[in-house]
């Protein structure tokens, strides 16, 4: 044996020994969203498949709105519509289903599943995926709810602050509406802080006893987007990604930031190269951090063994990132953090 095969021996063997054996099933995901974790922990101990488990843990945060940045009645458009992306993908086969700017059906996720299981197609956006869903049994329903009336209302009061546009007139600081491009640029810096809690996201990960790995996201986006945008949670390697021969690993946050670095798939990446899955997420948000400090978002990442990890980007108002972790150690769900750096 030559001296770069030892030691390349010698460092898959150290990797081994450091991380040994987690503990599997698992559940891991973003925020504290119990429920959405004991209903994919329960789909998993009642013999359901880890695609099974990610669409029920995913589809109970759409019921339940979560913290209303999941599912109907939420985060409201310019038009004051809520519309939902979503994406499912199966680490063993690599086939990802998911849908964009879905309109009028609530149970996005299972929408995503669909694009997976009965088309040859990955991705699925706007009225079109509405009409398919509609196709294939789901109910066409108004996802709008006194809340996001009241959000929408409230906005219009304000002079349609905050919003996302720039470089426009009349002044988006100042003004609604219609906006038209203005001839002469003029920096205008986005505000980070005061909109990050309007596009959270559930992102879930789950591995079985077997190995067999799938990944998940749901949201409903920022509030008073443009209407039509698309953020992370439905690009596979942005919003999430499983590869059941390396891990799985799920974003939030910032999504028109984060999408632009496929922060999910980096993190699989490392931890197929080696890396613990702490170490994974924490680069995969440093890279975005490289060139925008103040941007708004958390990753967790597992891997085959059933070690899991988070990073964040710290700042104000930002210090500390929640998820949910379920797996044999215990019967409920365990709320987890890390610290921001």
């Amino acid at each position: 044996m030559d001296k770069m095969a030892l030691l390349l021996l010698i460092s898959s063997l150290t990797v081994v020994f450091t991380l040994g054996h987690g503990s599997l099933p698992l559940v891991i995901n973003t925020w504290p969203f119990k429920n959405a974790t004991a209903a994919a922990w329960s789909t998993l101990q009642s013999g359901g498949s880890v695609l099974d488990a990610v669409e029920r843990g995913c589809a109970r945060c759409e019921m339940e709105q979560c913290d209303g940045s999941v599912g109907y009645g939420g985060s409201p458009d310019e038009t004051g519509e809520t519309t939902l992306d979503a994406m499912i993908i199966n680490g063993d086969t690599m086939e990802v289903g998911a849908v964009a700017d879905l309109r009028r059906i609530k149970n996005a996720i299972s929408v995503a599943r669909a694009v997976m299981e009965h088309t040859e197609h990955t991705l699925l956006v706007g009225e079109s995926a509405s009409v398919f869903a509609e196709n294939m049994g789901f109910i066409a329903e108004d996802l709008t709810t006194n809340n996001s009336i009241q959000i929408f209302s409230q906005w219009l009061k304000g002079n349609c602050q905050p919003n996302y546009h720039k470089k426009v007139f009349p002044d988006p600081s100042k003004s609604c509406g219609p906006y038209k491009p203005r001839a002469a640029p003029r920096r205008n810096k986005r505000a980070h802080h005061g909109m990050m809690r309007s596009h959270d996201t559930i992102g879930m990960i789950a591995l079985d006893e077997e190995g067999h790995l799938a990944a998940g996201t749901s949201t409903n986006g920022m509030t008073h987007k443009v209407p039509g945008r698309v953020g992370d949670s439905p690009i596979i390697g942005a919003g999430a990604y499983a590869d059941s021969s390396a891990g799985g690993a799920a974003a939030t946050g910032d999504g028109d930031v984060m999408m632009r670095f496929l922060p999910s798939y980096l993190a699989v990446e490392l931890m197929r190269a080696g890396a613990d899955p702490s170490a994974a997420c924490k680069t995969a948000i440093s890279r975005i951090k490289r060139h925008y400090s103040e941007f708004f978002g958390a990753i967790i990442c597992a891997n085959t063994t059933g070690h899991y990890g988070a990073a964040c980007n710290k700042i104000t108002g930002f210090s500390q990132f929640h998820y949910m972790v379920s797996n044999s150690e215990s019967d409920t769900p365990l709320l987890k953090s890390v610290d921001c750096f």
